[in-house]
């Protein structure tokens, strides 16, 4: 069996058109797990997710593709402190600061559907996911 390639952590926006069949999210996330790579998201998408509007369909689909929530801790705290400063400290950014953030202390690669909301963070060591 082949290892497992770097974990991919999922945004709130990725994470919306994955549950699209048919779509372009819909179809990396599929092949991520056919390729075994570990998928997850931060407790923030989570939450953010869960804002909705959804429906318990949509809610049970995305708990059973994916079941790895990893904690926004201390560490992920500092590290969108960081982020926050680096990219500018606009106002209302804080949370994508932590989404990146969570993906950084992580190791793992960051799938989005707005990558201009992270692009400046990729200097300060956020690898998007292609």
């Amino acid at each position: 069996m082949l290892p497992a390639g770097k974990a991919v952590h999922l945004d709130t926006s990725f994470l919306i058109r994955a549950l699209v069949a048919g779509s372009t999210e819909a179809g990396s996330l599929r092949q991520w797990l056919l390729d075994r790579r570990p998928v997850a998201l931060s407790t923030l998408v989570w939450g953010e997710f869960l804002c909705g509007p959804l429906d318990e369909v949509a809610i049970t689909l995305a708990g059973r593709i994916v079941h790895r929530h990893v904690p926004v801790g201390t560490r992920e705290a500092t590290e969108a402190a960081r982020l926050f400063n680096h990219g500018g400290r606009r106002r209302g950014s804080f949370p994508d600061c932590l989404i990146a953030a969570t993906a950084i202390v992580a190791g793992a690669e960051l799938a989005t559907s707005n990558a201009a909301d992270f692009q400046r963070f990729r200097d300060a060591g956020l690898e998007l996911a292609g």
